[in-house]
């Protein structure tokens, strides 16, 4: 069926080339018109990751016939072309032409991610978060329970799939669209707050937050909302914003600790904007913070109720860390959260020119306002990024949510006209397109790989980080798990040798597959680290029972700990990890006979 999809496909967009489009092609003198050329063939190549997507959902995810699937995928795919090639040979002009190409990337970044949203595999945090909701708590050692709730909601709506898991994080994509387009409509113009949720719908870091369900899902939609408020609060000067931003904060506070710099963003602008230092006086700022507390006080009572556990994970645990320069990774990783791209046009913006002629002629008065405004919320949060990652590692996500505030900013640089708009800016103007159109490209090609894959390519063992092969994994532990059933009369309980991979994937395809709770656990029980699994499976309460352990390394079941912990041992069986026929990775399990606790719990926080 894969095969026979992409040669179909090549076969029906050479006719259709050849057939009708080539005459249009030829009566307008194109023929050697690369860049035409480029655009059909960029055109063709997202309507088949679009039809693959259909294609994956119906027939692998719903069980259709692949005859019936294969109608749906053709007129998916068709969407695409007609209007694409229609495009691609128009000669309308050039505002016309960027506000079709602005629509169409909106919506092809949203329909690719809602037909790829169930088929996909999870990533191993993915799992563990929906661990998270299997355990709903209030607090997590990691991160604020925000993402636990909105798995339990997407799992009650949907089931417990990887739609049900994801239907969150798209929601999130949403909102953060929308508040996107209104804060960017307040600072400019209707056409920059088109483009500005282009951008927040195709940069990496906002394509993979509205698809994976991870806490910047909703710390991002969150960080969106903030902003708009705040600048209604601080640059408008609406009082009724005030509360409205403390709710936006509260709920980014219960997502991701990070949304706590939005506090110096705040008073920093408090403090430099003359206009605003009235606020000092005024009830209502202290009010929007006194809410946003009590929206995040169920997480303190966690922390409270643990030993400040997750506070200390995320703080003071990190600033004990061995130093370490880290800087060029923070630079690094904006070049991949919003292409090299997107950090020039962050830079030119941030410098003058483009953006500052449209907020001055739309913004009257307060466009030195407005202007600041923007820098700050760009420029706070990334300096505190950069003078930790001085003596500190940083996370590739961790500068994920703060670029939302620049989404206006490059969006002006994109539509920018005239003088304003020569030289350097004119070619990163210029650059947007090709620039958004290659990574919508690279998503469909790379969730396209992990479904249907791709001709030539195989899969790489790390699963891991490419999630592909965890299903069949889990399928062939509980043959395993089946196997000593039988023989024993109970099932061992499954341990997976690393920190929360093997046992948050196992216990989601284990559920998915048998509907019901499939109990998994972590490396703590053998003095390594399993974060919340600590929790949920204290090492003095498996006192006795027989566990089956899982490693991809076979030296993760030998050593005197483990010898220590068992009053028998079966021996280190080799398995082979298969997909579609091919050879992912070998894996091993051993069996552990009456397993001894013989070591006290170890903190949370440790």
């Amino acid at each position: 069926m894969r095969s026979s999809h992409i040669a179909s496909f090549t076969v029906a967009t050479a006719l259709n080339y050849l057939l009708k489009v080539r005459s249009t092609v030829v009566a307008d003198r194109r023929t050697r018109d690369w860049r035409l050329h480029c655009r059909l063939l960029a055109v063709s190549m997202l309507a088949l990751f679009l039809r693959g997507g259909v294609l994956g959902l119906l027939s692998l995810g719903w069980g259709w016939p692949a005859q019936v699937s294969i109608v749906f995928a053709v007129l998916a795919g068709l969407a695409v072309t007609m209007p694409g090639y229609a495009e691609g040979l128009s000669s309308a002009d050039a505002g016309a032409r960027a506000r079709a190409l602005a629509i169409g990337i909106i919506a092809y970044a949203f329909v690719l991610r809602l037909v790829y949203l169930g088929s996909v595999e999870l990533l191993p945090e993915e799992a563990y978060y929906w661990n998270y909701s299997r355990h709903l708590d209030i607090g997590y050692l990691d991160h604020p329970p925000m993402v636990a709730w909105l798995i339990k909601l997407g799992t009650a709506a949907f089931g417990q799939s990887e739609f049900g898991v994801r239907a969150g994080a798209l929601c999130c994509g949403v909102i953060t669209s929308v508040f996107t387009y209104r804060l960017t409509r307040n600072l400019f113009d209707e056409a920059t707050a088109l483009a500005a949720v282009a951008l927040a719908q195709a940069l990496p870091f906002f394509f993979a937050s509205g698809l994976l369900m991870t806490p910047d899902a909703p710390l991002t939609a969150a960080w969106a909302a903030s902003l708009y408020y705040l600048e209604r609060a601080l640059v408008a000067g609406r009082s009724s914003a005030w509360w409205r931003a403390g709710v936006s904060l509260g709920i980014g506070a219960i997502s991701k600790y990070s949304i706590g710099l939005l506090v110096p963003v705040t008073l920093s602008f408090m403090l430099w904007d003359r206009r605003s230092r009235h606020w000092w006086r005024r009830r209502q700022p202290y009010a929007a913070a006194l809410l946003a507390f009590a929206i995040f006080s169920p997480v303190i009572l966690w922390n409270a109720q643990h030993e400040w556990a997750s506070f200390v994970f995320q703080t003071s645990r990190r600033l004990a860390e061995a130093p370490r320069f880290a800087l060029h990774k923070l630079a690094a990783s904006a070049l991949i959260l919003i292409t090299p791209t997107g950090v020039l046009a962050v830079a030119a913006g941030l410098m003058g020119g483009s953006a500052r002629g449209n907020v001055e002629a739309n913004a009257g008065g307060d466009a030195a306002r407005r202007r600041l405004f923007i820098g700050m919320a760009i420029l706070v949060p990334l300096t505190v990024f950069a003078f930790f990652s001085l003596r500190h590692e940083v996370k590739l996500d961790w500068t994920g949510a703060p670029w939302t505030a620049a989404l206006p900013l490059m969006a002006a640089g994109m539509i920018s006209t005239g003088a304003a708009s020569s030289g350097f800016r004119a070619w990163l103007r210029a650059a947007w397109a090709p620039t958004l159109v290659t990574m919508l490209l690279i998503y469909g090609a790379g969730l396209h790989y992990l479904v249907l894959g791709l001709p030539g390519l195989g899969y790489g063992k790390h699963i891991e980080l490419i999630p592909v092969g965890w299903r069949e994994f889990s399928r062939q532990v509980a043959g395993t798990v089946a196997a000593f059933r039988k023989e024993n009369g109970a099932d061992p309980l499954i341990v997976g040798m690393d920190r929360y991979a093997i046992a948050s994937e196992l216990a989601f395809y284990g559920a998915e597959r048998t509907h019901s709770a499939v109990e998994t656990s972590s490396a703590h029980l053998f003095e390594g680290i399993g974060l919340m699994y600590e929790r949920w499976t204290p090492t003095e309460l498996q006192e006795g029972r027989n566990l089956l352990l899982v490693a991809w390394d076979p030296r993760d079941l030998t050593g005197k700990v483990i010898e220590s912990r068992a009053e028998r041992l079966g021996p280190i069986e080799d398995d082979v990890l298969r997909q579609d026929g091919h050879i992912v990775r070998h894996y091993y399990h051993r069996l552990v006979y009456h397993y001894r606790a013989m070591h006290e719990p170890r903190s949370l926080s440790d």
